[in-house]
């Protein structure tokens, strides 16, 4: 038997595909969760040996879900869903270790065909969410620039981060400098957003 955790933060996605799945012989939905907080204490009430995992989930989002999950219950193969074109999530997914990635386009013999696959030791990477991870740029930053970024992320001034990181104000704002001549960006608010939405921070 198939025993399917589902966490999404919509509920009729989620009790979507838990009537789906529920109507498939040898499958059986245990636990469905709204939040990505709420993925290993259900997991380890429900002893699941599948999770569904929204990216987006709310409270602690789906890859770090998963790798909390996988550290507790390592016999729990986990599904990512995906919002289409979002190729950064694969690198981030595969750091987690799921088994599988399924977009929310996926139709619903693609939900159906993924779990039985994933739930059987395969892993199941939809072929067009690799082909668009293989087209994104490669990522310019130093790991300087990353840690300068992510800082900058959480709202600290260039002082701030200074201090954090134990240069001067003055390096910051030529590293920043920097970074928006890599990325070619105007300002740091657009190298972050640029920078998250391809998985470098």
């Amino acid at each position: 038997m198939i025993r399917v955790l589902i966490a999404g933060s919509l509920r009729l996605p989620r009790e979507a595909m838990a009537t789906v799945l529920s109507g498939v012989p040898g499958i059986q939905v245990v636990s469905q969760v709204s939040l990505g907080t709420e993925v290993v204490p259900s997991a380890l009430r429900t002893r699941p040996n599948l999770a569904l995992l929204d990216a987006d989930l709310a409270g602690l989002e789906g890859v770090s879900a998963a790798v909390q999950l996988k550290s507790v219950l390592p016999s729990c193969r986990v599904v990512l869903v995906t919002p289409p074109h979002r190729p950064d999530l694969l690198k981030s997914a595969l750091g987690a270790q799921v088994e599988g990635l399924l977009s929310k386009a996926a139709s619903i013999g693609a939900l159906t065909d993924t779990v039985h696959r994933v739930a059987h030791g395969e892993r199941v990477l939809e072929p067009h969410t690799v082909a668009e991870a293989l087209r994104v740029p490669g990522n310019p930053l130093s790991a300087r620039d990353i840690d300068i970024l992510r800082l900058a992320a959480q709202g600290r001034t260039p002082g701030e981060i200074a201090a954090t990181l134990h240069l001067s104000a003055g390096t910051i704002r030529n590293n920043l400098a920097a970074i928006n001549h890599k990325l070619g960006t105007r300002n740091r608010i657009e190298a972050i957003r640029l920078s998250t939405q391809r998985g470098w921070i």
